[in-house]
């Protein structure tokens, strides 16, 4: 699954504004990709669930506009 480098979802635009770790990008925009199409592999099921357990707020949220409801925010 090849993701686009760029953020495309409010939710991760809003979570790089706060803390830009520009080495955690490639996890994050991985997650972002995997929220919007998902995969039945095994290996990037296993990858998501590190990094949602890693940034939960940021999980939240995406999981949140994707699904079209809103989460409050600090």
């Amino acid at each position: 699954m090849q993701h686009d480098p760029f953020p495309r979802t409010e939710a991760m635009r809003r979570a790089l504004s706060v803390q830009p770790d520009l080495r955690a990008l490639p996890d994050l925009v991985f997650l972002e990709g995997f929220e919007m199409n998902g995969t039945a592999s095994v290996a990037a099921v296993l990858r998501a669930h590190q990094i949602r357990r890693a940034n939960p707020t940021l999980a939240a949220d995406l999981r949140a506009e994707l699904s079209g409801k809103t989460r409050p925010h600090a």
